[in-house]
């Protein structure tokens, strides 16, 4: 047997605020979700873990840190939707709660009456399940797929904490991001997404191909679902890039009701031509916020239209 690893007490650049430090603690997430006992096993380093190229399993870890983390009693999503990392969907929020701060004199707004908007809430509705959790927000969130509304709506109804505090709305133009979403004299103090990284489904399935070979270090050619993902979630024609600077000239249009629009960048190669949009648009300010998991390195971009006092 390989001797056991030694792991760092925290995971490499995870948001200090984030409560997924460190290695999964699985005897205290199998005591708030028994159902997860059957998929955890000694790894080859001798440490407690899953197998995460096995679908079921990556979904009732997510349950289970649902659970533990966020007392979320129910959680489903429909076969082959997006089953996201946990632990980098509560990153966002947190850099983004110091986004607001930075807004705030210094102090990190709370309570229902901050409004984020999720674009892409998807069918598992991470994003308004943390920041509500974590800071007392509300949330929308939008979806151009309606079995994604349906799903998200579930959790919500058999949520107690999430009822009232996230409202869906779809999105029946797919050209558009704001525009059918954002009502006429409404404000929101942020909007966050996760926009579709691959510009085409055979791209798409090339890069689950590879996350999977590298996972079973193993090359894969069959695609399974681990964490899953429909074709609107990961890809749209142009990719992100061309995704997010569609959002930038869009955002225009509600400069006034929204302070911060945000984004995640996947891609850093993607910066110049995002920089220079904004640029195109005049934004006011534009930050960009540095995110680290472990050896994956991504960034959120943001901007406003509006100066410090709303």
């Amino acid at each position: 047997m390989v001797p056991k690893k030694k792991h760092p007490i925290k995971k490499i650049g995870l948001h200090p605020r984030n409560k997924h430090q460190g290695r999964y603690n699985f005897k205290e997430l199998i005591s708030s979700c028994p159902e997860l006992a059957p998929f955890v096993r000694l790894n080859n380093y001798n440490d407690e873990s899953i197998d995460f190229s096995n679908a079921k399993a990556v979904m009732m870890l997510n349950k289970a840190l649902l659970k533990h983390f966020y007392e979320i009693d129910y959680w489903e999503i429909p076969s082959g939707y997006l089953c996201p990392p946990i632990p980098g969907r509560a990153d966002y929020i947190h850099h983004i709660s110091d986004l607001l701060e930075s807004s705030n004199n210094g102090i990190i707004p709370t309570g229902s009456q901050i409004k984020c908007l999720d674009i892409g809430v998807g069918a598992n509705c991470i994003y308004p399940i943390i920041g509500n959790k974590e800071y007392g927000w509300s949330f929308v969130g939008s979806d151009i797929e309606p079995i994604s509304i349906q799903s998200a709506n579930e959790i919500i109804e058999n949520n107690a904490s999430l009822k009232g505090n996230v409202t869906l709305r779809l999105q029946l133009n797919p050209e558009d991001v704001f525009r059918g979403i954002i009502n006429k004299d409404e404000y929101v103090d942020l909007s966050i997404c996760n926009p579709p990284f691959h510009a085409s489904a055979e791209e798409a399935q090339a890069g689950t191909l590879r996350k999977l070979s590298n996972l079973n270090r193993k090359k894969v050619t069959k695609t399974t679902l681990n964490f899953g993902g429909k074709n609107k979630e990961l890809w749209c024609e142009g990719g992100e890039e061309k995704f997010i600077q569609k959002m930038i000239f869009q955002s225009q249009e509600f400069a006034s009701s929204c302070l911060w629009f945000t984004t995640l960048v996947a891609k850093q190669t993607h910066l110049k031509a995002i920089y220079k949009t904004l640029k195109t648009v005049k934004a006011v300010e534009v930050k960009t916020i540095p995110m680290y998991q472990g050896n994956k390195t991504s960034r959120i971009v943001a901007w406003t239209f509006l100066n410090r006092a709303k």
